[in-house]
């Protein structure tokens, strides 16, 4: 069968081309056939086996067989992916107090594996999908709760913002072939005017407060000057009795005693008495 000599002659060998030639093309063929029988799904995808246009199943990750010219594997992702809309390009808002508004968000999403045949069959890629239904869901979900709090509170209660909007994303995409894994807010932005309004709002508190805190310094102060007057008058009244109560000008002269040094004056007035020296008593 793969005996490709014709002939021999004494001028050399013959071979059968067409032979050689046929069983190439054969080959060639097989090799082709092969090729197109078998591939490859990654992990974390998910194959969307398609027969003459019809979908008949899906293929895990791994190596995969089909019918060459007659199957075809589509593969679609089932790994986590995020619709953003950044600082740069976010949504536009209005808060319940007809603030203007600007909200940057993430939103992390994957395809469930078992409706993954589902969404081919309705939007044929995951890009479609995302484009048709999951953008359109954030934006209008996100604008929605927004519009439900006030200014001060899409600030002042971020975290319920953001998990009333997960809430709600979940309950809109729970039909949508996909699983809602997170939502989160990760900026507002106000116009500048009220960006200056709430400037001016904090610094009038924050004097309001600097000065408050300087009053109950003075009266602290005020309050240590009285207690001060107060024992020095009583320090004084006491003073007062004891001198009273041991004899006044004897317990003067007595305490003057106590701190004399026992030095005399080197010159006398005349006329003058020696101190601490009564000649009357």
């Amino acid at each position: 069968m793969f005996n490709y000599i014709k002939s021999k002659t004494e001028y050399g060998t013959e071979y059968n081309i067409s032979k050689i030639v046929a069983h190439c093309l054969v080959i060639f063929v097989l090799g082709i056939l092969a090729l197109n029988a078998f591939g490859t799904i990654d992990a974390g995808d998910r194959g969307v086996k398609i027969r003459l246009g019809n979908v008949v199943g899906t293929t895990e990750p791994g190596l995969y067989f089909k019918i060459p010219f007659i199957e075809t594997v589509t593969s679609i992702t089932v790994r986590t992916q995020s619709v953003v809309y950044e600082r740069e390009n976010p949504l536009s808002s209005a808060s319940a107090d007809l603030q203007d508004v600007q909200i940057a968000s993430v939103t992390n999403y994957h395809v469930n594996p078992l409706l993954v045949t589902d969404l081919y069959k309705q939007y044929k890629t995951l890009e479609n999908h995302e484009e048709s239904v999951i953008r359109p869901a954030v934006r209008d979900t996100v604008k929605a709760i927004a519009s439900q709090f006030t200014a001060s509170d899409l600030v002042t209660k971020r975290a319920d913002f953001a998990e009333k909007v997960a809430l709600k994303l979940n309950e809109r995409l729970g039909d949508a072939y996909i699983i809602v894994e997170q939502s989160n807010i990760t900026d507002i932005q106000f116009s500048p005017s009220f960006t200056q309004a709430i400037e001016a709002k904090v610094t009038a508190v924050q004097n309001a407060e600097a000065a408050k805190n300087k009053l109950e310094q003075v009266k602290f102060e005020a309050q240590q000057q009285i207690e001060t007057a107060k024992a020095t008058a009583e320090s004084q009244r006491i003073q007062a009795q004891a001198l009273a109560a041991q004899g006044g000008a004897d317990y003067v002269q007595l305490k003057a005693i106590e701190k004399w040094d026992g030095k005399l004056p080197t010159q006398f007035v005349p006329g003058s008495a020696l101190p601490f020296v009564n000649l009357n008593k």
